[in-house]
């Protein structure tokens, strides 16, 4: 098993197309992420990301649209893949969707198809 890793997805038309303030995606991502650690914090893995804080590792990839976020969302679901898309509110936009941690290699081929986020 290789190590436990947390894969943050963004979308990248957010900042490239619908211009929104970097601070803005960022706070998206940051909401997405503390989500999850709420969400499954009693998980065993989960717990075992938590304990050494300073060694944490989360990958952040980019989906290029917002059709890509969902059908990333739909694979998930369909194998079982503990996330949390996260839709902004009041305006009901999925903007970001972050895999609780997992040991890297039981999610990253659903993963392989997505750049890093730059």
């Amino acid at each position: 098993m290789t190590g436990i890793v947390q894969y943050v997805v963004i979308r990248g038309d957010l900042i490239k197309s619908l211009e929104w303030p970097l601070g803005a995606v960022i706070a998206q991502a940051c909401h997405a992420c503390s989500a999850v650690t709420h969400l499954f914090h009693d998980d065993l893995v989960t717990q075992n990301y938590l304990k050494d804080l300073d060694s944490m590792h989360k990958v952040v990839l980019e989906a290029p649209s917002e059709e890509t976020l969902k059908e990333l969302h739909k694979t998930l679901d369909e194998n079982s893949i503990r996330h949390k898309l996260w839709i902004e509110q009041p305006e009901n936009i999925p903007t970001c969707l972050v895999i609780k941690p997992y040991p890297k290699d039981e999610v990253h081929k659903f993963l392989k198809k997505l750049k890093l986020f730059k």
